[in-house]
């Protein structure tokens, strides 16, 4: 437990923060944490006899007594005046937690509410001899009614892939496997045609600033002009990815043939160096080429590994079967919850929201470390800001999460241990943790619990699902 910041929303409440010596034995009025959502906020306040407060002193002194080492005394000697002076933080600390855990849980039952988030205690009075006093604030789920929620439908789209689809990811599998084959025959380049070129040229400054622009009334000379050279690049003439310039300059052009080519590139282009530049290049065209693609058959499907081309087709037609059922489910899901969150209106816990924006940073942090960026450049970022733009996002994720608790209750929906180690067990193939470390970590750290509160919640979700009216494809 911690007098300036919270009070741990477990059995054994963390009391390393309000061991300190500086104001022992003192009243305190805190300004704390993070801010509570008044709707959903209760006060709590323990106080405990003197009588017992100064017991549970002489108990936990008498233990340190016991095992105490003091140079010049025999163990279990110490006199007590001592072993209070020399361990009163560690002794304060043991008391609290002696003290504490069984009556706040117990005042949080008569309440008949349960905290979530981490309770912020207020005042803290802890001295021998004097009686103990808490005061501390806490977050819950106020009840509210879902009277109804069988009701709430939103659209279920066919998750079955049509003939047209199914074609086009067949194309697109030949199209990956195309090769370039060089054109034999003497003609000029065409749209569709891959023409082999080397280049050189020049991207150019953008224009100075008028002379009214610049803090010493003259204008700025231009930057020198920076050299651009490729070799052997493959252009797809008239490609929805060739710049209009280099497919209208190679357009009707020869292999061996030489180009000049003025371009201009487009302020968004991908490449920001060059963006809103022009540029005037030398072309010298290499070969003609054309992208070939492979006959679609048995040989085809056995490059792949298949066994013939039936088999392949039943592989990518699953595929995408699975991938378009998976993706209908989640977007329909989404629409639902908003559609809930939408009908039944109640006060969310603050402290639940930024537990989300937790995690959602998180994940963001970690995707941007696997795409390479430094810690250093991490620490760089506006985390105010992107907290604040996190803020929506996690309060609808928030309120589902309530929603899909309150339906699962509701609906008498649990999660078994075999579904859990199920779930388990693919959590330990994909972080290659052997499974009983896995599941004691877990266990130990609060991890398993809510690995069990989201596989409800996806039960409930499946559930909902399932009932709404629509196509089942």
């Amino acid at each position: 437990m911690s007098s300036s910041s919270t009070l741990a929303n477990n059995p054994e409440p963390d009391t390393t923060e309000a061991t300190g010596t500086e104001h022992e034995g003192h009243e305190h009025d805190h300004q704390h944490g993070p801010v509570l959502n008044p709707e959903c906020t209760r006060e709590l306040l323990i106080d405990v006899p003197a009588e017992e407060v100064s017991a549970a002193y002489s108990k936990v002194a008498g233990k340190y007594r016991k095992l105490a080492k003091i140079p010049g005394f025999r163990p279990g000697k110490v006199p007590e005046t001592i072993i209070r002076r020399r361990f009163a933080a560690d002794i304060r600390k043991e008391v609290i937690d002696t003290l504490l855990p069984e009556r706040f849980n117990h005042a949080v039952r008569e309440q008949g509410v349960r905290p979530v988030g981490q309770p912020q205690v207020l005042e803290l009075s802890v001295e021998d001899g004097a009686p103990f006093h808490v005061k501390a604030v806490f977050e819950h789920i106020p009840d509210f009614s879902i009277d109804g929620y069988q009701n709430v439908t939103v659209e279920k789209p066919s998750a079955e892939v049509s003939e047209g689809e199914f074609e086009a990811e067949i194309e697109r599998q030949r199209e990956i496997r195309a090769i370039m084959e060089p054109v034999e025959e003497d003609r000029p380049i065409e749209d569709g045609d891959w023409a082999q070129i080397s280049y050189k040229g020049e991207i150019e400054s953008p224009p100075p600033p008028a002379p009214e622009a610049t803090t010493e009334g003259a204008a700025e000379a231009p930057a020198p002009a920076k050299p651009v050279t490729g070799e052997d690049v493959m252009v797809e003439v008239g490609g929805k990815d060739t710049l209009l310039a280099f497919t209208e300059a190679l357009r009707g052009a020869k292999a061996g043939q030489e180009l000049k080519a003025e371009v201009v590139y487009p302020a968004d282009y991908s490449e920001t160096e060059l963006a809103g530049k022009s540029a005037a290049f030398d072309i010298e065209v290499k070969a003609i080429k054309k992208r070939s693609l492979p006959d679609l058959d048995d040989a085809f499907a056995k490059e792949m590994a298949y066994q013939d081309l039936a088999e392949f087709k039943n592989y990518v037609r699953e595929r995408m079967e699975d991938r378009k059922r998976r993706s209908v489910k989640s977007e329909t899901e989404e629409r639902l919850f908003a559609a809930l969150a939408e009908r039944f209106t109640f006060p969310v816990p603050e402290s639940l929201v930024q537990e989300q924006i937790d995690t959602r940073l998180d994940r963001g942090l970690r995707a941007l470390a696997v795409q390479g960026m430094e810690p250093s450049q991490m620490r760089k970022l506006d985390f105010t800001r992107l907290r604040a733009a996190q803020r929506e996002s996690a309060l609808i994720e928030v309120k589902s999460q309530i929603l899909l608790d309150r339906i699962a209750h509701e609906e008498n929906i649990t999660v078994s241990d075999e579904e859990l180690d199920h779930e388990l067990q693919g959590l330990a193939a994909r972080t290659r943790e052997p499974f009983d470390a896995l599941k004691v970590r877990l266990t130990q750290d609060g991890g398993l619990a809510k690995l069990r509160e989201q596989l409800r919640r996806d039960k409930t979700a499946s559930v909902l699902y399932e009932r709404l009216p629509g196509s089942p494809g």
